[in-house]
């Protein structure tokens, strides 16, 4: 099975897609509840939401469901979101604070360096690549990293979560014109948005965030009631409702790409 994939392109934009993967080996597989086998917190259909938006975007995807290992975690285990559930390197629940894993079947401290090395590391080792190449074409890198989560868990947050959730730590991992430039466009759409709200940006786009240095990140979490016709199983892409959200997703990412190339210039 191939971890991850790279579909290289000219833009100074990349695309990260950490959790749009549902590949769970068979032996981990086994190991998971029913609750966990409905791999319910996966970015659905994230790739072909966001496939063709951009010309000549590069794309980085991994392949790997965020059960075995979650690429946007810290691997060193430290938590995003001090005081506020979330989610481990290595899920012990899902997001409603549910188990996933049988009795006696919960990962070690050793297994969990083994799946880091095997499916965490070649993501970013791939992002890391893609970023180098790009930035050292234009003189500007900038990762949009692309997610989705269904709209209402309460064990994460209160009420609704808005429509376009952007990420930026508090303005720390990208430059003020990108990030304004992405909030206005998005303010401008006909879906709900907030800037840094619950979702700052999660330990890609800090990572890889170092405006000074040429690399920006920016996060963009979307409620999946925007493209999905239910969230819930079988979490069916809905074509009515991707159409008109991808149209403002395009806009978005071409003035990310326009107000970048200014930016190097």
């Amino acid at each position: 099975m191939q971890v991850v994939s790279i579909q290289p392109g000219d833009s100074p934009v990349v695309l990260g897609q950490p959790h749009g993967g549902t590949f769970v080996p068979d032996d981990i597989a086994a190991r998971l509840n029913e609750n966990g086998r409905g791999l319910a917190d996966t970015d659905w259909h994230i790739n072909r939401l966001y496939q063709g938006l951009l010309a000549n975007a590069t794309v980085v995807q991994s392949h790997v469901h965020r059960y075995v290992i979650d690429c946007n975690r810290d691997p060193g285990g430290a938590s995003l979101y001090p005081g506020q559930n979330t989610t481990t390197l290595v899920p012990l629940t899902d997001f409603d604070g549910q188990g996933i894993w049988r009795a006696g079947q919960v990962p070690s401290t050793d297994e969990i360096e083994d799946r880091r090395q095997r499916y965490h590391a070649p993501y970013h080792a791939a992002l890391a690549q893609e970023l180098d190449r790009v930035k050292a074409r234009h003189g500007i890198a900038v990762l949009y990293d692309c997610h989705s989560i269904r709209s209402r868990i309460p064990f994460l947050f209160d009420g609704t979560l808005p429509d376009l959730n952007i990420g930026t730590d508090g303005g720390m991992t990208c430059a003020s014109e990108i990030e304004a430039i992405a909030h206005e466009f998005s303010a401008s759409s006909p879906y709900s948005t907030v800037l840094n709200g619950r979702f700052r940006g999660g330990w890609t786009t800090r990572h890889y965030g170092r405006p000074a240095e040429g690399v920006h990140a920016i996060q963009m979490e979307l409620a999946q009631s925007t493209y999905l016709a239910a969230e819930t199983p079988p979490w069916s892409y809905d074509d009515r409702k991707a159409k008109r959200l991808r149209r403002w997703l395009a806009d978005i990412l071409d003035v990310i790409e326009d107000t970048a190339l200014e930016l190097a210039a």
